[in-house]
């Protein structure tokens, strides 16, 4: 592989990594606050792409609109999967809703599957594809509107953790329940918002892969969603910076493992960098070991 084609690879790799940054961060979102793998994250991330295709094929809206509609949507499921699935079980033992959320995912998958059917659907070009050169590189114009807009959303979900009012709640929350709870805080409703913003993230992610990819159906949801939790690990789960790592990790990984013609192995490879990385630091890249009292 020539340097050139190495870059090339590097930067398609840069596109598929921020779509899994944006996944990952609202599993490690929802741990950082409540301990939960939320594992019906994946299907939220297929359903925001179907919201997304019937905005654009059947309310005739544009990209923008399109985008905030399916985010709005999804944002709303996510407060309802929390307060109907996850608040009752809050107390429950840590395994019981691990089950259920799986049971979560499989309702989603088959609900979509039973309402829009298993077959398929090509999404709706909402911008003309070009091809734009530099140096030698190709590069899409709907790769750098899904980079943009990626890369938009995480600067606006660090400002919202960090510089706000709702953020300091945020880390409260995730810090000691209780001592927020004393202090005023409303636990249930930073929980919500939490499953809101990470549920919206999810959204954007899948209108924008089916807006680069062009094809939608009812599981699509399943693997890139296990990756974006292997990427959320990876990085160090918790840790909003570590997402946004272990996503762009990823995705470089897998086109790599593509331009040097082992496609076969492209999804593996997520697995093999997580064991390697985590045999050597198991807490993640970017995330720090904690002793937890048993």
């Amino acid at each position: 592989m020539s340097p050139l084609e190495l870059l090339q690879q590097v930067v398609n790799g840069v596109q598929l990594g921020v779509i899994y940054a944006l996944v990952a961060l609202g599993y490690t979102m929802v741990y950082g606050v409540v301990r939960l793998v939320n594992f019906a994250h994946g299907d939220v991330y297929m359903l925001g792409a179907f919201v997304g295709f019937f905005a654009a094929t059947r309310l005739g809206l544009g990209f923008l609109p399109t985008l905030l509609v399916s985010m709005a949507a999804c944002a709303l499921l996510g407060v309802v999967i929390e307060r109907l699935a996850y608040r009752p079980l809050r107390q429950a033992p840590r395994i019981a809703a691990l089950t259920t959320a799986i049971g979560v995912s499989l309702l989603l998958q088959n609900l979509v599957r039973l309402t829009v059917g298993p077959n398929p659907r090509g999404f709706p070009e909402l911008f003309t594809q070009r091809t734009l050169e530099f140096a030698g590189l190709r590069v899409y114009n709907i790769s750098l509107i899904v980079l943009g807009v990626s890369l938009g959303l995480m600067l606006c979900l660090q400002y919202v953790v960090y510089r706000t009012r709702l953020g300091i709640a945020m880390r409260a929350v995730s810090l000691d329940k209780d001592a927020a709870r004393l202090m005023g805080i409303d636990v249930d409703k930073v929980i919500s918002v939490t499953f809101a913003i990470g549920s919206a993230l999810a959204a954007a992610a899948g209108v924008m892969v089916a807006l680069a990819y062009t094809r939608i159906d009812p599981f699509m949801g399943m693997l890139p969603g296990l990756k974006a939790f292997v990427a959320a690990v990876l990085g160090g789960i918790g840790n909003i910076g570590g997402a946004v790592l272990g996503g762009l990790l990823m995705g470089v990984a897998e086109t790599m493992v593509v331009g040097m013609g082992l496609s076969t192995l492209r999804d593996a490879v997520a697995f093999a960098v997580l064991i390697t990385v985590l045999l050597f630091k198991p807490a993640g890249l970017l995330g720090r070991a904690v002793r937890e009292k048993v």
